[in-house]
């Protein structure tokens, strides 16, 4: 089985490479906008714009991962999930601007609400850090964790634990600022 960085490249000249790193990828993803949007159609149109992007941008993808494509797609739905937020409150402002009465969807995020995250993850020890990526952005099981980090589904989950512990506080200590 190819890599999804061997799949990246093959994707420059074979659309069939890029679709078999789309099925290998696609569940996770729309798994990641579904959560952050709560909205089944909005999930499938980020998904779908995730992937076009990394389409158009796929020839920077630089292998820096083992391989794998996971983390280059997940920045990519974060910034196509951010561009949609803000593209959301500017379309609200107009809309007020112009006096139309239509009301916002009612699972849309607040422009902020990512905020700070990326530093709190920075600032963590990086068993922790990674620990997190693998179970929440990749979704694997505490065991498949463990795998990947060499050490037990209880190790494993207690690095996650006080990964996501630590975030809560520093983010907490950065809303009651």
């Amino acid at each position: 089985m190819r890599t999804d960085a061997a799949l990246l490249a093959a994707a420059r000249t074979d659309p069939g490479a890029f679709r078999e790193l789309y099925d290998r990828h696609a569940e996770r993803i729309l798994g990641y906008h579904r959560r952050r949007s709560g909205d089944e159609d909005a999930a499938h149109e980020l998904l779908a714009e995730t992937f076009a992007q990394a389409w158009l941008v796929r020839e920077r993808f630089r292998d820096e991962c083992d391989g794998s494509a996971g983390p280059w797609l997940f920045g990519i739905a974060r910034n196509v999930l951010l561009v949609s937020v803000r593209r959301r409150a500017l379309e609200a402002k107009a809309r007020a601007r112009l006096g139309m009465q239509v009301r916002p969807p009612a699972a849309t995020p607040e422009e902020t609400w990512l905020d700070g995250l990326d530093e709190a993850l920075d600032a963590l020890p990086a068993t922790q850090r990674e620990a997190i990526r693998l179970r929440v952005e990749d979704e694997l099981e505490y065991a498949e964790v463990a795998t990947a980090l060499g050490t037990t589904p209880a190790a494993a989950r207690v690095r996650v634990h006080r990964g996501l512990a630590a975030l809560r506080t520093r983010l907490s200590a950065k809303e009651t600022r």
